[in-house]
């Protein structure tokens, strides 16, 4: 075995799909399907069933999913380590990036990344937070950009943002002009993000910690979906203090009974590798944070 068909298992096993794996490592379907193929024989053992719509694990599969992971893991940090002691640094570098959340500073540090080291080929994708932090904890990423109630636990994270949250309406809203409580929301439609954003779990502790059952009339990932959703009367949007800055037609209420901010933040695994650890340093720098977080 060697460790090309050890990338093309561990991609059909995260992708579930045999043409997704091959698109994401960068070869012909047929080519990923021979290699397990090849990989099947010699360990003696079929790795997918193949009778389902989804490639799944068998049993055999799920007990090497992780020894190949780590097998891949241990061969980048042969270049890692190098490159810590030369300053050179190759390989990959993953990240993830919540929906519909743009911070250009984290654009700029990507920038600057890839000036400082353009032997690294990085990767960026977009989810939502949850999947991001498993991600994140799994090794599929590196570090993740996410949208958080708290700092995941187990996680290093530098903190971005973190503010309350506010509901916004038009101007001539009958709840504008002054604060509400979250049961005054209940008596109105709301449009906010879905489940497994950070926003909708600080919404939705605010809510159940009060007894109170919102209408949720429309979701959308992005802020300025929501914006404009609620612009348009059909509900009230429930955003971040600075998201609804952005929109000036709407007028920002703030929730007398919903304290807990949301965060924004970065978040990676501790021992990062280097690259790692090399992208939180330039995303501190575009960001000029003085957070006391270390990789």
């Amino acid at each position: 075995m060697d460790l090309r068909q050890l990338e093309y298992f561990v991609a059909v096993a995260e992708e579930r799909n045999f043409t997704r794996a091959a698109q994401r490592v960068h070869i012909s379907q047929s080519g990923v399907s021979a290699q397990i193929r090849r990989l099947e024989k010699e360990l003696g053992a079929e790795l997918f069933d193949r009778s389902a719509r989804a490639a799944e694990l068998t049993t055999a599969g799920k007990a090497a999913l992780e020894h190949a992971r780590n097998a891949l893991a241990a061969a980048g940090a042969v270049g890692q380590a190098v490159g810590e002691i030369t300053g050179l640094l190759r390989g990959n570098l993953s990240l993830g990036m919540v929906i519909g959340c743009t911070v250009t500073p984290l654009f700029d540090a990507l920038a600057g990344f890839h000036r400082a080291h353009p032997g690294v080929e990085l990767s960026l994708r977009e989810d939502n937070s949850d999947r991001l932090v498993e991600d994140v904890r799994s090794g599929t990423l590196d570090l993740a950009l996410i949208g958080a109630e708290t700092a995941p636990e187990g996680l290093e994270t530098l903190t971005i943002l973190s503010e309350p949250l506010v509901a916004a309406v038009p101007e001539d809203h009958e709840l504008a002009g002054r604060a509400v409580a979250l049961g005054e929301l209940a008596a109105h439609p709301v449009v906010c993000m879905p489940p497994g954003t950070g926003l909708r779990a600080v919404f939705d502790r605010a809510c159940a910690a009060r007894g109170v059952e919102p209408v949720i009339a429309l979701q959308a990932s992005a802020a300025g979906a929501i914006a404009d959703l609620a612009l348009r009367g059909l509900g009230v949007a429930i955003l971040s203090e600075s998201m609804a800055a952005e929109h000036p037609g709407l007028t920002p209420l703030p929730i007398t009974d919903a304290t807990g901010p949301a965060l924004l933040a970065i978040t990676w695994r501790p021992g990062a590798n280097v690259a790692a650890r090399e992208m939180i340093r330039h995303c501190r720098r575009a960001l000029r944070t003085d957070s006391s977080t270390t990789p």
